[in-house]
């Protein structure tokens, strides 16, 4: 059985330049092949049956010419591939990770507004890619200090032991293992509390609501600590928002590992939810989002 490639998505951007890079290390590390893919945009008006087909372009492709010169003799190269494609980006581009187990972008390319965080590409490959999705940030983003930051290594992934996703952390623990890394589990819990939450004659104890999240969040990481018993893990469970913990872990971290939510019948789209999403849009490290395995087409 062939090994699925890693895709780095380019566009001749320095945040595309990134990203193969981020993608060109993770190749090697998993030796995996590494697929280079340009989708070339035409206007609406321009070239309609290539515009939803998403067929290889036949003619030559600057951007990808580009790359090859910036890897041309680069010591243990993975076998690489070149594809061109025409179409919309946004549309071509998250149907590609049925065929790859990992795809790579930037956090923005040469379209869009310059003030956007977070380019429509890598969104929407967050959204609906069958595989994990990386999205390298630009350099420079400033987080809030956290305790959780530490020396070393760190891969950190969040847990929400209400609807836990064990693919993020299958990720998170196998990408630990490859970058001899520790592994952060962050499991937010929250407080404080609102009026409604509970009766108000209930007695609510923050320090049994931090224990039970504990124990839930050590039940669901136990098999992946069996499995991979040289990574060191630690294990936070702390109050309040979620998103804004993974965004301050996220300082000098390898990696955050998120989840995407499953799909369900009021919500049939696929969905990220808004943790996910402000952690793609404000972390400083690069952030993988990591879709459930039952998230089925």
């Amino acid at each position: 059985m062939s090994t699925l490639p890693v895709i780095a998505t380019v566009d001749g951007s320095d945040d595309s330049m990134r990203a193969l890079e981020w993608a060109l290390d993770a190749a090697r590390r998993r030796g995996a092949p590494l697929r280079v893919v340009h989708v070339r945009e035409y206007a609406p008006w321009a070239r309609p049956e290539i515009l939803t087909a998403g067929q290889p372009e036949q003619e030559p492709d600057r951007v990808l010419d580009q790359v090859r010169g910036r890897l041309e003799g680069r010591a243990d190269q993975p076998v690489t591939e070149y594809v061109a494609l025409d179409g919309r980006p946004p549309a071509v581009l998250p149907g590609l990770g049925s065929d790859a187990q990992l795809m790579v972008f930037g956090s923005r390319g040469r379209g869009g507004f310059a003030s956007l965080l977070l380019g429509s590409n890598g969104l929407a490959a967050a959204r609906e890619a069958e595989c994990p999705v990386v999205v390298v940030p630009r350099p420079g983003r400033e987080v809030h200090d956290s305790e959780l930051v530490r020396p070393g290594p760190r891969v950190v992934v969040g847990l929400h032991v209400d609807s836990p996703n064990d693919e993020a952390l299958a990720f998170a623990f196998a990408e630990a293992a490859r970058r001899e890394a520790r592994v952060q589990v962050v499991a937010a819990y929250p407080w404080p509390l609102q009026a409604g939450d509970f009766p108000s004659s209930m007695i609510i104890d923050q320090d049994a609501i931090e224990s039970e999240t504990r124990t839930l969040a050590d039940g669901f990481v136990a098999p992946h600590t069996a499995r991979h018993p040289e990574v060191r893990v630690d294990l936070y469970a702390v109050p309040g928002d979620a998103a804004g913990h993974l965004v301050a872990a996220s300082k000098d971290a390898d990696l955050v590992v998120v989840g995407r939510h499953r799909r369900r019948l009021i919500a049939p789209a696929r969905m990220m939810g808004s943790v996910t999403q402000a952690v793609l849009l404000h972390a400083a490290s690069p952030v993988a989002v990591v879709p459930p395995d039952s998230d089925e087409s």
